[in-house]
């Protein structure tokens, strides 16, 4: 059974990068993201289109080539959570999080008994056919998976300490559009007041011993929060960097 390679560099205070994947049904883009060095990408089962069985080719696909494949479910349900980490997600992204309550049971939905209530659906295919007990799979699975917190709204930043308190949060990764929108500056990345609640999540996180991370649109944000101290680092997603690249060669030979 493989090690969760992007958890343990978090807790090892490296910086992991990824990006976004939420329109493309192709296990082949998954390796191109894995060849060009990326460490991982979120699934997007909230925004995107994918259904449970493109979820799982996509993330056997990306266990396969040595992609940590993160999927962030459409909401906090215990049914959605788990049939993901069953596809293979190597990890969970909650989304519009802002109840330390339902944090809390979430987290238990991703861990099997004692830790959590996850029910076990494993078999040979998912511990890699090695001669393995039930319990040494669930012992990897609960070691392994990763838990990633979204803070999206000022309602949720405002409660930052009390949702970082919730035990078993492995990262945070800010959502910078519906954060500006909460904060009344639409689209504004560099805002002083977008720049300066970020620096604080990334404080609290410093805090609570949690990776601070975040999703950007571009190269330069992405450095920028880089320098900050953003550990769990995503930038653009497979459909920009498509249209960003088909855009910059058409435009060379024009």
């Amino acid at each position: 059974m493989k090690p969760n390679t992007v958890k343990r560099a978090l807790r090892e205070g490296r910086v992991q990068i990824g990006t976004g994947f939420w329109q493309f049904r192709s296990q082949d883009a998954i390796r191109i993201l894995a060849a060009a060095g990326f460490d991982w990408a979120f699934l997007d089962a909230e925004h995107g289109g994918f259904g449970q069985e493109t979820l799982q080719d996509l993330c056997r696909m990306a266990v396969k080539v040595g992609l940590c494949p993160v999927v962030r479910v459409a909401d906090l349900q215990y049914s959605l959570i788990a049939r993901a980490l069953d596809c293979g997600a190597g990890g969970i992204i909650f989304p519009r999080v802002e109840s330390p309550d339902l944090l809390e049971r979430a987290v238990s939905w991703t861990k099997f008994p004692p830790e959590g209530v996850r029910g076990m659906g494993l078999g040979p295919l998912q511990a890699d056919f090695e001669p393995v007990t039930l319990a040494q799979m669930m012992e990897h699975f609960n070691r392994e998976t990763l838990v990633v917190l979204q803070i999206e709204t000022k309602r949720a930043f405002e409660a930052r300490h009390e949702l970082l308190s919730v035990p078993g949060i492995d990262a945070v990764m800010v959502g910078p559009v519906d954060l500006s929108v909460s904060l009344g500056v639409t689209g504004e990345f560099e805002h002083p007041s977008m720049v300066r609640t970020m620096e604080q999540i990334v404080e609290a996180c410093r805090e609570h011993g949690v990776a601070p991370g975040t999703q950007t649109r571009n190269l330069a944000l992405a450095k920028f929060w880089r320098e900050r101290g953003m550990l769990f680092l995503g930038c653009s997603n497979e459909t920009g960097m498509l249209y960003d690249r088909a855009k910059e060669i058409a435009s060379a030979l024009r």
